[in-house]
């Protein structure tokens, strides 16, 4: 849904409700074709103005040379202009900079502390792991305190 504010003012401007949903669904459907590694290249005149499954492997790549590279959804002559377009080179290897330490979302992506401010106790972070208390309430305990293992996942790295 983060795509929706780039299309919501289309509609104010004159276009077809109809005829947004339209744009977006050919879009989708470009992109679901750009991601597979069964494809390995185009002739010279697509591959310079196109996205294609070549250059969208590079996106999503973390080897350093392809960081921040080949952004464009259809067309990859943006890239070209703005000194964004990098070509596949070497192998591209899938996976994220930093290896996360948890699999725990708001561990991993915390809110801001406004989102939780009445529910969290001053000074803490609401997604840092609340303190370990006596059972006492069994339906409290259950629903507002990690689960045993979520301090084995704090503890031990997962590294691949």
């Amino acid at each position: 849904m983060t795509y929706f504010p780039f299309w919501l003012w289309l509609p104010l401007v004159g276009f077809e409700p109809y005829m947004v949903i339209l744009a977006q669904a050919w879009s989708l459907i470009y992109q679901f074709g750009i991601h597979t590694e069964r494809v390995r290249g185009f002739p010279r005149p697509v591959e310079f103005f196109f996205n294609t499954p070549s250059h969208h492997r590079v996106h999503h790549g973390v080897n350093e040379q392809y960081l921040d590279r080949n952004y464009g959804g259809i067309l990859i002559i943006w890239d070209r202009m703005f000194g964004t377009f990098e070509p596949e080179g070497e192998r591209v290897r899938y996976g994220l900079t930093t290896q996360l330490k948890t699999f725990r979302p708001l561990r991993q992506a915390p809110a801001p502390s406004s989102a939780f401010s009445s529910t969290a106790p001053a000074g803490r972070h609401p997604a840092s792991p609340r303190p370990r208390r006596p059972a006492g309430n069994l339906r409290r305990t259950l629903h507002a305190y990690p689960p045993a293992h979520a301090a084995f996942e704090l503890k031990h790295s997962y590294t691949y």
